[in-house]
């Protein structure tokens, strides 16, 4: 029986060399017959290698492995907040006031920014997020890496974590490891389920409705059908700006309290709907999945002070009222009006106010519109949708293929609320709302992989696992213009009043366009077990890209079982991030009144010979060198591992410093043939300019006994991780980016855990720990926090009856931990540092019921 376990496992596996399909032991072990005792397998990934899948316990290089109920059962309904609870070493924060990224959360594993771990979905490559992370507070800075969130939890069976680079089998993104998510594969049965949840503070109140139904597609095959609903209020952990106390002291009507929100921004209509499909012939099987989901988020901007904001109030500093003429060929001159005294304190509202009211009709000032100020709302509507479809067979004697194609897009409009065109005066839109424009990435590929085992004379173990393929795979990054008045410069431009939607100007038909780029790839992968104790595996692959050519990378594992308890294992490769067609495309230009004269702030693409000026050279990619060494115990029920890593990355991909341009530069630009120079004031742009070092150590152990009446898992899992930046460009990356390159994340994290089951009731709890961390409160380096460790706990109890109803009641951050209060709290309004690892939104109670068929 067990050569028949064996074959299976090998057979599905390579049938899933992209891996479409991670394996089960109830799926592969064949009955029993009445005399043979039932045999039974640990659950299995094939992540990590290409040929046989491994447990956690038997793997030469470190995977994590959660079931999916455990992971549904998580106490948060994000994916990324599920995954930063389980993985200690992916880190992900709530994201207030960033632009886009607060629509796609920038998250992180093993220090390393978002688009450096590739994301895999039943194996295939998961496309980008159409988000370029302009704000990322150091280690996220012009990342663009993949949307997890659009993924129902419910739709799994299974979510792997490759903690190791694998970027010489699976290609670009895979420096600091895989994230690989399979879905459930049922024919029959289903689930439905409802979440409600709130912040111990009265406010984000959320609620997920989720339901499941498997069906039979004819007596071999599977369609899995998982649909998810979500809508979560906004939170406020705000204080009153100092600056908005005064001018509502100043007697300044509709001044809000607090002025600004820092939160978490509301969820509407955050819709998600998976299938996945499977039908086996005789000789050949069929699969598809696929997912389309939207959501809707708005969050706040920064408050606009009546008094001071420039281009919108005030160009002196807050000394006077800005007014503009919207009529210039008469003779009428528009009065000044003083909003501060002698002493340089505000003059009451009521005096302004009689001045404004006195002005000739043809003088314009938004006071009269905005006594109290405004503060802008941000927000997004994302629709993501992605389809593979894929065969596989086998040919002969034992050689497995797998041929499959996938399409995948992510489109997310932007608009804005409660803000204004300044320049256009009293001609704005309707309700004050503007759509500035979007971005969209797409992505196609091919795949076709093959594998066999060979028998050779040169291994004692077992025969040569051989796995070898090709990909082919294009992608686009387009830019959509915003709607006229999002960009439009009004007639009062030249008076000093600031153009295009205040907070966020839109792109404008310049800055549109689609930016696109193909590659193509090969890959060998073997694995030999040489003796019954030592085996080895080595991976190379070579990939083209059309726009900055070639690129080989490869791999070596080994593992050495000392024992049938202890092993050694360890593993050194080398990797690589291609740069996005975004990243060394896309353009932003911001256009504002400095100086008395009308300037573009402009992100400009490494092409560009406006940046060529200042230093900029096209893109290549980010390239990596990889050294794992770990440990392994495992004995009976326990299990240990304990794995140093050392990343070495080399060109990392980065935006620059600002460059001002200075009159000489600028007339030495537009001599040499480029015009547009002659607006431009700031120029910044991608560059590979760095060098990073990372080492961490990962020790996950557990311990599962039947205790307190029951059968009892205790668990733990915690990282150490420290980034040193080890070469760089002085006048390109900053000092204040090194230190939150180095410093934002926590130095170490962990968690112990503790799950008990008893027939139908279960508790759980688990202790969570953080080290501390630095924030750039405000990512100018003006307002730096030095934040200390903090503990946090989780805690559940349930019940799971035989109908198939089940209820969970539980605490997440249960003693209701917060970080201490930002001592620059009275600049901006935010009570906490808020990019805190662990939240600032304390703690958050839940309930969750459901019934299975």
């Amino acid at each position: 029986m067990a050569v028949a376990i064996r074959r299976a496992l090998w057979g599905s596996a390579v049938m899933a060399l992209a891996g479409t399909t991670t394996v089960y032991a109830q799926e592969t072990t064949p009955a029993p017959a009445p005399q043979e005792e039932a045999t039974t397998l640990d659950t299995v990934s094939v992540l990590g290698s290409r040929t046989k899948p491994r447990t956690e316990a038997s793997s030469a290089v470190p995977i994590d492995i959660f079931d999916g109920e455990k992971f549904q059962n998580e106490p948060s309904v994000d994916m990324l907040d599920k995954m930063r609870t389980l993985v200690p070493s992916f880190v992900v924060s709530t994201i207030p006031i960033d632009d886009a990224a607060s629509l796609v959360r920038p998250a992180t594993l093993r220090g390393l920014p978002p688009d450096n771990t590739l994301v895999l979905v039943n194996g295939k490559r998961r496309h980008r997020a159409a988000v370029i992370t302009f704000l990322g507070h150091g280690v996220a800075d012009g990342a663009q890496g993949p949307d997890i969130s659009v993924i129902p939890s419910m739709a799994l069976e299974q979510v792997e974590v490759l903690r190791d680079g694998a970027a010489a089998q699976y290609g670009s993104d895979a420096i600091a490891g895989v994230i690989n998510f399979g879905l459930k594969r049922s024919d029959h049965g289903g689930a439905a389920e409802a979440f409600f949840g709130q912040f111990y503070e009265g406010d984000g109140f959320t609620q997920q409705y989720g339901v499941q139904q498997g069906l039979p597609v004819t007596e071999n095959g599977f369609l899995t059908l998982t649909a998810e609903w979500r809508s979560a209020d906004a939170t406020s952990r705000s204080v009153q700006r100092d600056d908005a106390a005064a001018v509502a002291a100043a007697g300044y009507p509709g001044v809000r309290d607090p002025a600004q929100i820092w939160g978490s921004p509301e969820t509407h209509e955050d819709m998600k709907f998976v299938a996945n499909f499977g039908l086996s012939g005789e000789n050949i099987d069929f699969y598809g999945f696929g997912n389309y989901a939207k959501r809707d988020v708005e969050g706040g901007f920064y408050y606009r002070n009546p008094t001071t904001r420039s281009g919108v109030f005030s160009n002196d500093g807050g000394n006077t009222l800005l007014i503009g003429d919207l009529d210039t060929s008469n003779a009428v001159t528009c009065p000044t009006i003083a909003l501060r005294d002698g002493a340089g304190n505000l003059i009451d509202y009521a005096t302004v106010s009689a001045q404004v009211g006195a002005l000739p009709a043809e003088c314009f000032t938004f006071l009269s519109q905005f006594p109290g100020g405004f503060t802008p709302q941000f927000g997004g509507r994302m629709e993501d949708s992605s389809l593979v479809l894929g065969v596989k067979g086998v040919w002969g004697d034992g050689w497995h293929w797998d041929l499959s194609g996938s399409y995948g897009r992510n489109d997310i409009k932007f608009y804005m609320l409660n803000t204004i065109n300044a320049s256009m005066g009293p001609e704005q839109p309707g309700s004050n709302e503007f759509a500035p424009g979007g971005n969209r990435q797409t992505e196609t590929s091919f795949n076709f992989d093959v594998g066999h085992d060979i028998e050779t004379g040169f291994t004692h173990g077992g025969p040569i696992a051989l796995a070898m393929g090709a990909e082919w795979r294009d992608e686009e990054f387009e830019i959509s213009a915003g709607d006229y008045s999002s960009y439009a410069i009004g007639p009062l431009v030249d008076q000093g009043f600031s153009l295009g939607s205040n907070g966020f100007n839109g792109f404008n038909p310049r800055t549109a366009g689609a930016h696109s780029r193909d590659n193509w790839a090969v890959y060998v992968d073997a694995e030999a077990p040489f003796t019954e104790q030592f085996r080895m595996s080595a991976a190379v692959r070579y990939e083209d890209f059309s726009d900055f050519g070639g690129t080989t990378n490869w791999k070596l594992t080994g593992r050495y079982d000392f024992t049938e308890t202890f092993a050694l294992r360890g593993a050194i490769s080398t990797g690589f991030r291609a740069p996005t067609p975004g990243q060394a495309n896309a353009e932003q230009v911001t256009t504002s009144f400095i100086n008395g004269q009308l300037r573009d702030t402009a992100v400009l693409a490494p092409t560009n010979a406006i940046a060529a000026f200042y230093g900029a050279e096209p893109l290549t990619p980010e390239e990596s060198t990889n050294y794992s060494l770990g440990l392994v115990w495992n004995s009976g029920p326990w299990l240990a591992t304990a794995d140093w890593y050392l990343i070495k990355t080399e060109d990392r991909i980065a935006l620059s410093n600002f460059f001002t341009v200075s009159d000489a530069d600028r007339a030495a630009l537009v001599a040499a043939g480029h015009p547009e120079a002659a607006s431009i004031s700031e120029v910044q742009f991608f560059v590979n300019d760095f060098d990073t070092k990372t080492s961490g150590l990962d020790v996950v152990g557990s311990y599962t006994g039947d205790h307190f009446g029951g059968h009892t898992t205790y668990s733990l899992a915690a990282n150490w991780n420290h980034t040193e930046v080890t070469d760089r460009t002085e006048a390109i990356i900053s000092d204040m980016r090194v230190k939150k390159l180095e410093e934002s994340l926590p130095a170490y994290r962990g968690y112990i855990g503790v799950d008990h089951q008893r027939e139908v009731f279960h508790a759980n709890a688990r202790l969570n720990w953080y080290g501390g961390f630095f924030e750039d409160h405000l990512d100018d380096g003006g307002l730096p926090i030095d934040e200390g460790s903090a503990v946090t706990v989780d805690a559940e109890i349930g019940w799971k009856f035989a109908s198939g109803l089940y209820v969970n009641v539980g605490a997440q951050n249960l003693f209701d931990k917060v970080p201490s209060d930002n001592p620059w709290g009275g600049i901006a309004g935010a009570k906490y540092p808020v990019h805190s690892p662990y939240g600032f939104n304390g703690g958050f109670y839940y309930t969750r019921v459901g019934f299975k068929w």
